[in-house]
């Protein structure tokens, strides 16, 4: 019996469990009920998907394998696939009469970094990134995110008598660099598929599993890059009076830097500076001619992005004033923009995922990392990002007492998401999310 038979056979199995409704507020109880159960059956299917991507990741816009693998999840289901959209994306649509189309988002793109957590299924996978050899893992969860969306998209099609319109699931590559959902739009998503009336997106977090957290409005911060190279003049290390010494200059500049962020920008609004490299000289005893900085800028509000773009630029050249130098050379490239969470989007599905959660679906403060899902949201989709939680309730509350050691936190080399309560979260989420909005459409809402 191939795939294809066995997922309809499941899919009338799972439509069996709920009474067919018209034009009624969704039974939110029966739902949860029939996800419940969809995902308990799926999941070792689901497990297994989990931990082969995340032993074998795949770094921005390589994400060869990681799609195909995804891809064919997704045919297996009915979907209408097209892969190498925006390079390494993929969009899967699954029509089902008119109504709608709802997006759903995943990200396919790992880090270049070494794993630590020593987990039997951890990366061990090496490539070449940046001119340079690099170990690679999934340390942002994003692996988590995938085996959600494929579990999510499962238990839409066994559901498909509750909703009808269009599924456009998207697997997006490169998040990591902000630079996927860029590469997708500009090969056409939105021309060459259909524009979604609604979309949505999950991460998960340092926190409880079971859990779900979102935001209305700003959802995520605005990203921006630094890059900034202070030109002096080299020579010895102990004749520094003929030098024009550039790591005096990038010292400086790391520490002047943050007066803009403690005395330029109003305190009660989010911003901050990282300088996360230093690139310069080549020996203990050598002045070189030039350093170089790398950094990140995040904001929340254009305005304060605005003045602070404006004054790192204006205290690079003033460092290089003080020192006699000739002007750096400055690049503040815009990443991505900020999230924001549409107001009525989000109410339809709040209202479903507070009956489904209770007390674990709660508001909480917008994050401070930057999600280029925001470019989808700024192409005119309205959406609902919101967070799922990967750790153990008892660990979580030992570590905010002070009675345990600190999370690891995404991006942390020992970031080790507890895998079957967070992606049966993460597709009950998502499952109870969408449903809301086809929901909200079918009743003229």
């Amino acid at each position: 019996m191939n795939k294809i038979v066995l997922t309809l056979l499941a899919s009338a199995a799972l439509c069996a469990l709920l009474p067919l409704r018209a034009n009624a507020e969704l039974d939110v109880a029966a739902l949860k009920g029939a996800i419940e159960k969809s995902v308990e059956a799926d999941y070792p299917k689901l497990d297994a998907l989990y931990k082969d991507l995340h032993a074998h990741p795949e770094i921005a816009f390589q994400e060869e394998k990681t799609a195909a693998k995804l891809a064919a999840e997704m045919r297996a289901l009915g979907f209408e696939v097209t892969e190498h959209v925006g390079k390494t994306g993929l969009v899967a649509i699954y029509r089902n009469g008119e109504g709608p189309t709802i997006m759903v988002r995943t990200e396919l793109d790992a880090l270049p970094m070494e794993e630590k957590t020593g987990l039997p299924y951890a990366s061990h996978d090496k490539t070449t990134w940046q001119g340079r050899e690099t170990f690679v893992a999934h340390s942002c969860g994003h692996d988590i995110h995938m085996a959600s969306w494929v579990g999510a998209a499962k238990t839409l099609v066994g559901l498909k008598d509750q909703w009808h319109g269009t599924l456009m699931f998207i697997a997006q590559p490169a998040e990591e660099i902000v630079a996927g959902a860029k590469a997708m739009l500009a090969d056409g998503l939105f021309t060459r598929f259909p524009k979604p009336n609604f979309g949505f997106a999950l991460h998960d977090g340092p926190f409880a599993y079971g859990t779900v957290r979102y935001r209305v409005g700003i959802g995520s911060s605005a990203a921006d890059g630094l890059y900034i190279k202070f030109r002096g003049r080299g020579g010895h290390g102990a004749v520094p009076q003929a030098t024009i010494d550039p790591v005096m200059m990038a010292a400086r500049f790391v520490v002047d830097v943050q007066s803009v962020i403690s005395r330029e920008k109003d305190p009660t609004e989010f911003g901050v500076v990282s300088i996360g490299a230093i690139h310069g000289g080549t020996a203990s005893n050598i002045i070189p001619d030039d350093v170089v900085l790398l950094g990140t800028i995040r904001t929340f509000k254009p305005e304060v992005r605005a003045k602070m773009l404006a004054g790192i630029e204006r205290t690079a050249k003033a460092v290089a004033v003080m020192s006699n130098a000739p002007d750096p050379e400055i690049n503040l490239a815009e990443g991505t923009k900020a999230v924001i969470n549409d107001p009525d989007v989000v109410g339809t599905a709040e209202k479903v995922l507070k009956a489904a959660f209770g007390d674990k679906f709660a508001p909480s403060p917008p994050g401070t990392p930057s999600e280029d899902y925001s470019e989808f949201v700024s192409a005119g989709v309205p959406s609902m990002f919101f967070n799922i939680g990967v750790y153990e309730p008892e660990r979580v509350a030992a570590a905010r007492a002070g009675n345990g050691p600190p999370l690891p936190t995404n991006h942390s080399p020992l970031f080790a998401p507890v895998p079957e309560p967070t992606i049966k979260t993460g597709v009950e989420a998502m499952t109870l999310a969408v449903l809301s909005a086809f929901d909200r459409q079918a009743r003229g809402n």
